[in-house]
């Protein structure tokens, strides 16, 4: 199962209804997303606070290399992005886990599967997944 999501920025970008409508079967998904410059996570989708409140916590955390306070980076190529992205998705789950039942995940009520987009330019980003 694979999973293609279009980013138009940085930010949390939803994928559970994707997901659970390929599912089947009992067992664990593990999700893997292919990709340097962005994460996944399990997170509240009730609120849309709650993302972006976490996009506006990493880009203090992890300002672009263009802050002075980042003035050591040197992997600094593809733009002031690039690098704080990559020090992201080291920081964050690039897979996930989750339990499948019956072909329904077995999330809580709140809670909905986000590919974490840490780059400013648009992307297409693929997440691939298998059950177990």
């Amino acid at each position: 199962m694979d999973w293609r999501i279009q980013t138009s920025g940085a930010g949390l970008y939803e994928f559970t209804r994707d997901v659970a409508e390929q599912v089947r079967g009992t067992g664990v998904l593990t999700l893997f997303v292919r990709h340097t410059s962005c994460s996944l996570l399990i997170q509240e989708n009730a609120d849309p606070e709650v993302q972006t409140d976490l996009a506006a916590f990493f880009a203090r955390l992890v300002p672009p290399a263009d802050h002075p306070s980042m003035a050591y980076l040197r992997h600094t190529y593809e733009g002031p992005d690039d690098m704080p992205a990559h020090i992201k998705a080291a920081l964050l789950p690039t897979s996930l886990q989750i339990p499948v039942v019956d072909g329904r995940l077995q999330l809580g009520t709140w809670q909905g599967i986000y590919l974490f987009e840490h780059r400013a330019a648009p992307h297409v980003r693929t997440v691939t997944g298998m059950i177990r």
